[in-house]
């Protein structure tokens, strides 16, 4: 540690004591349109929206040190990512209400990277063209619900203790680019056991009750458990880990969302990291491949990971339990008192103009006699290969290192690079120069958002993309150097998504995490001297410049997304009909499914209400019926398919299978929804089941 750590250290120690923290916490649905919009994550244009299998909520997190008045908002979101779009937004309502109180400086909007989700709301034009454009309902529905959130958050704010613990969980994840790793020098890898990170970090906030009011935990692995090919919107391992949580804590019969003990498992360095635990394999032969050089051969055979399920529903649950297994292991053990000061620093940092010193990763310095910068945006070649957890459509390989004159045509017509574009980028052979291609706006961002925070003997540092798994190992050592922190955490995929970050060793290898590094190969090492400039501004409390705004594009959005026209029942029925009943008797682990005349879900998200609902009926005698799960539940699925697009007309299929120790009684399956009439105007309905019996 250097002597300005140790004197930081010193005088962060002498005021812990004195530190009065409050926290509020918050949850709030922010499920994006079920239906007939593409999903963001794996690029596939055919993974369209067919349903819901487990609901997005936004988990906000609002502290207060009331010594200095210093506020960090930090907003855990069930979402690929976020964007500056949305953060934007999100800041003009909270700042309507509340005044500077929030802005720019101290909120913090991490997405978990679930790959089963909508998009169409990053408002950077490559982001959003597999989902054909600007998606509105997206857009609104992410912004409407982070802001419940926060509010909730804002008004239930109270004094707490904050402490940290950690503990190691296997089986969980494998690097999915281990050739990529070993690149990095082996004196580095030295100091670690694994190729990934194994380590749960968790902080949680204690009343002085000693009831616990909320739970953040990190824990680098990728929410890919459910595949390219699902087509309901699911928080994948990590939401449903946090649905496990809270139910843990909240009690059993608590409906998720609906609890006041809320529960994030927020993204970290995952770049690298895949939850398929048994690995790549060929479709069809079985054989181990890389999609590098151990590649498939058979016809149209992809080469892609699974596992550890024998489906990615089974695979989803499996590594769920596992994370929420290890946090409550870790919450039921002694913490250690991280309570302390609140800081928080921010800058927009525009990474093409970028010069720094390079990082020695060896001798842990900067080579303050050498200079390197930043790119241009560009993809590689070895982007439009896809990854293991979810492959490309086109015949790219991963590693690429040449180019081709065809696919080069390709993209000259899209956007040259310049001369000095392909000189900075190399290795990687440019694909597609988006940080020169302006129709119809910026394709990627060039500038970023970059945020230290600290909290008591906790620093986090909130980055804005995938860090792979050295990539962050380095960012969290500098800043703990810097700051002489007993405990340092990044938080991934926060304000603003700008790819990938691989190390300048793995950035050589040019597979997908390394041609999808967006600045060039020296981009971590921007990064670095960064977080090293803002640790140390926030430690000698000095003002930073706050860094060029990011454009908007708000004004130029597209869409090629057709708008709902109209719905309409089939003849002899109306919206709400039950068209299959379910049958009469049922035990645990039958499925209970129905069919009902439905409306396009796209007419209603129905935050904070459902599509479909589990009622127990309590009392024959006044007809009242309880509910008992809904559609954010993991044992129910709601399933919309469209009959007619000339008609309008649609089912909706609600299945739910019935846990272990359901009481024994009578219940029913409820759909609602909305239907747009063909003269205009969007109306509710509802309709229910027969009634079945659970023994």
């Amino acid at each position: 540690m250097s002597p300005t750590g140790w004197v930081a250290w010193v005088a962060l120690c002498c005021v812990c004591a004195g530190s009065a923290l409050r926290v509020g916490v918050g949850i709030a649905d922010v499920t994006g349109p079920p239906a007939e919009i593409g999903f963001m994550g794996y690029a596939n244009l055919e993974q369209s929206g067919h349903g819901i299998h487990l609901r997005q909520f936004s988990r906000a997190f609002v502290l207060e040190d009331e010594s200095n008045s210093t506020r960090v908002v930090f907003v855990s979101v069930d979402a690929a990512m976020m964007g500056i779009g949305v953060r934007r937004e999100v800041l003009k309502r909270l700042q309507k209400r509340y005044g500077d109180l929030y802005n720019d400086n101290n909120v913090i909007l991490s997405g978990t990277h679930t790959h089963s989700t909508p998009g169409g709301f990053l408002l950077d034009f490559l982001f959003d063209l597999p989902i054909l454009g600007f998606v509105k309902e997206t857009y609104m529905a992410y912004i409407t619900g982070i802001v419940k959130s926060i509010i909730t958050a804002h008004n239930n704010i109270t004094p707490v203790r904050m402490e940290y613990g950690e503990a190691e969980l296997l089986d969980a994840n494998i690097n999915r680019s281990p050739s990529s790793y070993l690149r990095n020098p082996p004196e580095e890898r030295q100091k670690y056991k694994y190729d990934v990170d194994k380590t749960l970090a968790q902080i949680r906030f204690i009343a002085p009750s000693d009831q616990i009011v909320g739970v953040i935990n990190w824990f680098a692995v990728h929410p890919t458990s459910m595949n390219n090919t699902n087509r309901l919107i699911s928080s994948d391992n990590v939401g449903y880990a946090s649905i496990l949580m809270e139910k843990e804590l909240n009690g059993n019969n608590t409906l998720p969302g609906k609890g006041r003990i809320v529960c994030a498992f927020a993204s970290t360095n995952l770049g690298d990291v895949s939850p398929n635990t048994r690995g790549p394999r060929c479709e069809f032969s079985g054989k181990a491949c890389d999609q590098e050089k151990l590649l498939c051969n058979l016809p149209k055979e992809r080469c892609f990971a699974s596992g550890p399920g024998r489906d990615m529903f089974e695979s989803t649950k499996i590594i769920a339990t596992k994370l929420f297994d290890t946090a409550m292991r870790v919450l039921r053990q002694p913490g250690e008192d991280l309570t302390g000061p609140v800081g928080v620093i921010h800058q927009f940092v525009e990474m093409p103009t970028q010069e720094v010193s390079p990082y020695d990763p060896i001798s842990e310095t900067f080579n303050a006699s050498a200079k390197v910068t930043g790119c241009y945006p560009a993809m590689g070649y070895s982007f439009a290969a896809g990854t293991t957890d979810g492959p490309g459509a086109f015949d790219f390989t991963q590693g690429t290192t040449s180019s081709n004159p065809l696919w080069n045509a390709v993209r000259d017509f899209i956007a040259e690079p310049t001369a000095e574009d392909v000189q900075c980028h190399k290795p990687k052979p440019i694909l597609l120069a988006t940080g020169r291609a302006k129709f119809p706006y910026e394709w990627q961002p060039k500038i970023v958002s970059c945020t230290v925070v600290r909290i008591g003997g906790l620093f986090l540092a909130a980055v804005p993309g995938e860090f792979t798994t050295m990539s962050g190992r380095r960012l969290r050592n500098v800043v703990a150097k810097s700051s002489g922190a007993k405990r340092v955490v990044l938080a991934g995929l926060s304000n603003i998504y700008s790819d990938y970050i691989a190390t300048p060793e793995e950035y050589q290898a040019q597979r997908y995490e390394a041609a999808s590094t967006i600045f060039g190969p020296h981009t971590l090492d921007i990064y670095l001297n960064k977080y090293v400039e803002l640790t140390n501004a926030l430690l000698q409390d000095s003002k930073l410049d706050p860094g060029p705004q990011p454009p908007d594009f708000s004004e130029q959005l597209i869409t090629l997304v057709p708008p709902v026209l109209w719905d309409s029942a089939p003849w002899g029925h109306e919206f709400g009909d039950c068209l299959k009943q379910p049958q009469k008797h049922y035990s645990y682990g039958d499925v209970v499914s129905a069919t009902f005349v439905s409306g396009h879900p796209r007419n209603s998200v129905r935050h904070g209400r459902w599509f479909a609902a589990v009622e127990r009926l309590e009392s024959e005698q006044d007809d009242a019926w309880t509910v008992v799960a809904t559609d954010a539940d993991w044992e129910t699925k709601y399933i919309w398919l469209r009959n007619s697009k000339i008609l309008g007309t649609s089912h909706a299929e609600v299945e739910w299978e019935v846990p272990v120790g359901t009481p024994a009684g009578t219940y029913r399956l409820h759909h609602y929804g909305n239907y747009k009439y063909i003269l205009g105007g969007i109306y509710p309905y509802h309709g229910f089941t027969d009634s079945f019996e659970v023994t």
